[in-house]
């Protein structure tokens, strides 16, 4: 065993090197002083960040990212929490098909989900003009998120503390809104950060599934790297990083506790 922890220790300390090594390649090169996208920085600088927040496109794609990341969220929060309550509570001998159908979309690869949209949209005579199919898919990646969580905080609570809310004269809906709501919030919460992260950074859904017009800021910044090779590139995925940094930052503020 006097062996086995430093083994251990070592391993783990190399996993976190390999996930965050090209997270602190990405911020040192949005610094870069130089005119091209190089590592290690020629110089230090912050003109590339002034660059970005003067640049229009950008600005419009974070803007359009922010609301379908939140749009897609909000309808995933609401679909996912009612799903979640009809599998821990109602689903008996359909449960497995309930849940192998909402996590669907987290199984297969994002690409067949994409195809598979595009072709049922096209089919129906919507197409991707009116952004329903990108919006829909945007949903169906982040269900998944929502549904684990609010399961995960329903599987471990009493529904005998509902039920005795109920016996008292509350009625479904005030029973749900004071005990239930409260009680997997937390589930919802992390549910949500999750499904606005992936939403917002999500790349195979959004290149397949956008219209004309406005793009999601992965798809606007793959289309910058295929004629531009600047820093500006970093400072853009520098800014998103620290976007998620804080959303993960905050919910574990206010419901790591649970």
């Amino acid at each position: 065993m006097g062996l086995v922890t430093p083994l251990l220790s070592l391993l783990r300390a190399l996993v976190y090197v390999f996930l965050l090594a090209p997270i602190v390649v990405v911020v040192l090169a949005s610094l870069n002083a130089g005119n091209f996208l190089t590592f290690p920085p020629q110089g230090l600088s912050l003109r590339w960040f002034w660059t970005f927040l003067n640049n229009d496109v950008f600005i419009d794609a974070i803007v359009y990212s922010l609301i379908l990341a939140a749009l897609a969220t909000a309808v995933s929060l609401v679909l996912g929490t009612m799903a979640a309550l009809y599998f821990v509570r109602h689903a008996r001998r359909e449960a497995e098909v309930v849940r192998i159908g909402v996590l669907l979309p987290l199984i297969l690869p994002e690409i067949l989900t994409a195809i598979a949209l595009l072709f049922f949209f096209y089919e129906i005579g919507i197409g991707t003009q009116y952004k329903i199919a990108l919006f829909t898919g945007h949903v169906l990646m982040t269900l998944p998120f929502v549904f684990l969580n609010v399961t995960t905080s329903l599987q471990g609570r009493d529904d005998a503390v509902e039920l005795a809310a109920r016996t008292l004269g509350a009625s479904r809906m005030t029973a749900f809104r004071r005990i239930t709501l409260p009680l997997i919030a937390p589930g919802m919460a992390t549910g949500g950060v999750f499904a606005f992260i992936i939403s917002f950074d999500t790349f195979g859904v959004s290149f397949i599934l956008k219209g004309a017009g406005s793009a999601p800021l992965p798809i606007q910044l793959y289309d910058y790297l295929r004629f531009n090779f600047t820093p500006e590139a970093a400072a853009v995925s520098t800014v998103s990083i620290l976007l998620t940094l804080v959303l993960v930052t905050l919910s574990n503020m206010l419901f790591g506790r649970d």
